[in-house]
């Protein structure tokens, strides 16, 4: 089983967004040495709590402080650019780190309305030109246009010996179509999504036409050494989404003494209870075989790991434990 990283950048509260960004470069040196597969940077504007607006910046600074390890986004909010300009941005990443280079696409706004307008005029045209989109960023880089096409000349420099890989992401069933018609492997976001991910991601695997097929899942997941201090660092992320559905708190990932001075109404506590679901949380036995179940499920053999902590060092313990429990 591969195992790799999905980093929101979160901002613990009581720290600052650069305390938070030198957190991610500390964490992805670590899953470098620890055998994590890939460490991918995901993207969102004018979160108070989370610093990555834009992928590209953190991973040009951690692709020159680790050796192996794939990079990459998760994913790049294609209706905010021009294709062009993503090719350009990723193309001199895989020449600056040959072979290590992913690059996740999404559709989402990854911000609020107001946030997209300013981005990009009109995001709901852009979105709905998603597809359209699509193909012309996998043309920039595949430096296939037809001959009549005006970006045919074209080219998106520097032009690396090895392409940065697309990658699909999404946390529906249109996600996985999108990606079998445009033959890409595909990320269904588990830890988002209330839909069916296991009949989402095999019907993916059995309806793709030309070459092999690749999935990734990607949850959340808390580990400590024993159950009831995973149970205990995993408050901090649950309150931490209640708070944001509600628009209290200042927007950052509280820290266990905020949540235990939290009140929790009836509905708060119901919450709780149905997003259990979307959580792994426990002691690195307990994460081995749930991921393990998983695989079974859905019948891929890679997950992506996503582990919010107001505490980064519990963070990154939690990462610490699971590669030694996988052997990676």
């Amino acid at each position: 089983m591969k195992l790799s990283i999905l980093d929101q950048v979160p901002i613990p509260n009581g720290k600052t967004a650069k305390e938070a960004l030198e957190a991610t470069i500390d964490l992805a040196v670590a899953a470098d040495k620890l055998g994590f597969h890939r460490y991918w940077i995901a993207e969102h504007h004018d979160f108070t709590g989370l610093a990555s607006p834009a992928p590209d910046i953190i991973l040009g600074i951690i692709g020159s402080k680790t050796q192996r390890i794939r990079i990459g986004s998760g994913a790049v909010l294609l209706p905010n650019y021009k294709p062009y300009q993503i090719a350009e941005r990723y193309n001199l990443l895989a020449t600056l780190y040959p072979g290590r280079v992913d690059l996740g696409l999404g559709r989402a706004p990854g911000g609020s309305a107001e946030a997209s307008i300013a981005l990009v005029d009109n995001f709901l045209e852009q979105v709905k030109n998603y597809p359209e989109k699509l193909d012309e960023l996998l043309h920039f880089l595949n430096r296939d246009f037809p001959e009549e096409h005006l970006f045919s000349k074209v080219s998106a420099r520097p032009v690396p010996k090895e392409q940065p890989v697309p990658w699909l992401l999404g946390t529906s069933k249109k996600s996985a179509v999108l990606a079998l018609e445009k033959g890409l492997p595909y990320v269904f976001g588990d830890f988002m999504s209330e839909a069916d991910g296991a009949s989402i991601v095999r019907g993916y695997f059995e309806n793709f036409q030309e070459g092999e097929p690749q999935a990734i899942v990607t949850v959340n997941v808390i580990c400590a050494e024993t159950t009831e201090e995973a149970e205990r660092l995993a408050k901090s992320n649950q309150v931490w989404k209640l708070m944001q559905a509600k628009g209290e708190g200042n927007g950052k990932v509280p820290s266990i003494l905020d949540v235990n001075e939290y009140t929790f109404t009836d509905e708060d506590l119901e919450s709780l209870r149905q997003s259990d679901y979307r959580q792994i949380i426990g002691t690195p036995d307990t994460i081995r075989k749930s991921l393990e179940s998983l695989r079974e499920e859905y019948g891929t053999d890679e997950f992506m790991i996503l582990t919010i902590t107001h505490d980064f060092a519990a963070r990154k313990k939690s990462y610490e434990l699971i590669a030694r429990e996988f052997g990676l």
